[in-house]
Parts: C-alpha cells; sequence; structure tokens
C-alpha cells in the first residue's frame, strides 16, 4: 500500500465536520489500513469577550482537511461526495499528495503547538481605548506590541503629558 497524505478542500468552517465524516467512513467500511489518519491543524487564540479572556480554538488551514490514505478512484469518489466536501488538492482532477517537505510543515505545527495568540492584532500609531485596570478609559497611541508577552507599550496622555504605560492587550479595545 502506497500511504500518502492529500489535502481536502472543504467549506470553510466545515474542517470539524467532514473530518467526523471521513473518520464515519473508516469505522462503518474497516478502513483502518486504508486511511490511517486524518487531521485538522488548529491553534488556540485568545479572545476578550464582556471583559472577559477566553481561550479558543481556529483552524490553522481554513477550509482544508488532510488525510493520509492509500487513495483509490472509488475512495476519491466516497470522499468527494461528503457534504461540504468541494474535492482534492490537485491538477485535472487528479488528487496530487503532498510532498514530504510540505506535510513536515504541517505536522510540526500540529505536534508542537505555540502559546495561544491574541485573536487582534494591534499596529503601531493605533489609537486604543484602557477599558481595565489603573488606566481604565483613558485613551493612547500604541508605541510597541510585545506578541511574545501579551503586552503593549502605550502613550497615554495624563494630565496633559504623554505618559509610557506598559498593559496587557486584554485590558485594551480598539478605537473603531
Amino acid at each position: 500500500m502506497a500511504h500518502r497524505w492529500y489535502s481536502i478542500q472543504t467549506y470553510a468552517g466545515s474542517e470539524r465536520s467532514v473530518k467526523a465524516a471521513i473518520e464515519n467512513i473508516i469505522a462503518e467500511n474497516n478502513l483502518q489500513d486504508v486511511i490511517t489518519e486524518v487531521i485538522v491543524p488548529t491553534e488556540d487564540v485568545i479572545e476578550v469577550k464582556n471583559g472577559k479572556k477566553k481561550i479558543t480554538e481556529r483552524s490553522l488551514y481554513s477550509g482544508y482537511v488532510f488525510a493520509n490514505m492509500d487513495l483509490s478512484i472509488e475512495l476519491q469518489h466516497r470522499i468527494q461526495s461528503l457534504p461540504r466536501v468541494a474535492g482534492f488538492i490537485g491538477e485535472s482532477n487528479k488528487p496530487t499528495p503532498l510532498s514530504d517537505n510540505d506535510i513536515a510543515v504541517i505536522l510540526d505545527r500540529v505536534t508542537n503547538r505555540s502559546a495561544p495568540k491574541p485573536k487582534v492584532f494591534f499596529d503601531n500609531g493605533e489609537m486604543v481605548r484602557i477599558v481595565d485596570g489603573p488606566f481604565a478609559n483613558f485613551t493612547g497611541t500604541v508605541d510597541e506590541y510585545d506578541l511574545e508577552h501579551g503586552t503593549l507599550k502605550l502613550n497615554v496622555s495624563i494630565f496633559g503629558r504623554s505618559t509610557p504605560v506598559d498593559i496587557s492587550y486584554t485590558q485594551v479595545e480598539k478605537i473603531i
């Protein structure tokens, strides 16, 4: 058997349901030897809703499911006929297996998950409102954004003077 990794294109947001449907095909048809692994690479992101920090999971490759399988024409048609599946990635309706390099990068991101990242990013010079802490209700300009530590360096006008303030990005909101 020639097991290779293939990329299956799905409708965005349907990756988990397509993975479950493929796993259902494996169980119902006893295809554990044909399809050995199905993955949806995800990462953790930090969201702030109603002042509360919440860690959620988001797909790293939106609209894609990866499967290690010995692909036959029959299996290809069965997977492509699943709801929310657009098809396999390849040329002229022929699925192309992923290169060893490409799948190594994807599997590395799955096994070596990084720390949760903020869902919101800040640019230098952007105006933000502080919503929590001793500087609540002040506005400031982003001077520096430290993604690794999750902090912002802001220039806040206090009593008419520009004052540098280090603050967690969860304590601010963007001014629209």
